[in-house]
């Protein structure tokens, strides 16, 4: 799965827009009084204006070899969320490395490098290694029902987990972290998940599609394309 544009949500969006474009230093390619859009690699974020907000979890891809640079770039910018006295986590059970910050919103922000997609880089890590966004958090109360939509929209497949606390639908380019907001919360903060509205347009074995979520419900906007 591919995401190629993920919709999310902000009361401050003048606090987003310099975190985005100032600290971080995304190319942003729009910006208003209500919306702002960043470039993320293949994919775009935009962040739109809403009075009534509620944090997010999303991650993004980074190469697979680059997670002490990315640390090192990160840590002048933003204050890492840690495991302990740990600043990268080490997820063996999907040979993935990550680190975790804090957006304006205390939205948690991850970057991640997957050493299954093999795809390391020779190059001094910036920007041009945020490569796409790669996971956008989709907390509930029952993610059989989540799962089973999705599905039954997209062909999506479960990647790893089950129904009871924790299911990753995808792959490792593009993946719904679904859990049961009611036992679990967000790594690496035990910050409390919400069912946080957000709108995705992905790409699932060639076609397109455009998804909603709100209010806890997934409704597909308009018709995939091939």
């Amino acid at each position: 799965m591919q995401i190629k544009e993920l919709t999310i949500y902000s009361s401050k969006i003048k606090e987003q827009s310099e975190f985005y474009a100032q600290v971080l230093g995304l190319p942003q390619i729009e910006e208003s009084a209500n919306k702002l859009s960043f470039q993320c690699g293949k994919s775009i974020l935009h962040i739109e204006f809403n009075a009534d907000t509620s944090p997010y979890h999303f991650a993004i891809n980074i190469p697979a070899n680059k997670e002490l640079e990315a640390l090192n770039w990160l840590k002048s910018k933003v204050k890492i969320l840690k495991d302990g006295d740990r600043e990268i986590q080490d997820f063996d059970f999907w040979n993935a490395k990550a680190i975790y910050f804090y957006d304006s919103d205390q939205n948690i922000v991850e970057l991640i490098a997957r050493k299954n997609l093999n795809n390391p880089s020779d190059q001094k890590f910036g920007l041009d290694q945020f490569l796409e966004i790669s996971e956008i958090g989709m907390p509930t109360t029952d993610i059989q029902k989540k799962y089973d939509r999705l599905a039954r929209l997209t062909g999506i497949e479960i990647f790893d987990g089950g129904f009871e606390r924790f299911c990753a639908i995808g792959d490792e380019h593009g993946l719904f972290i679904c859990i049961d907001k009611a036992l679990k919360d967000w790594y690496p903060t035990n910050d409390k998940a919400f069912s946080s509205a957000f709108e995705i347009e992905l790409v699932e074995k060639g076609k397109a599609y455009r998804l909603a979520y709100k209010n806890g419900k997934i409704t597909p906007l308009g018709k995939p394309n091939s």
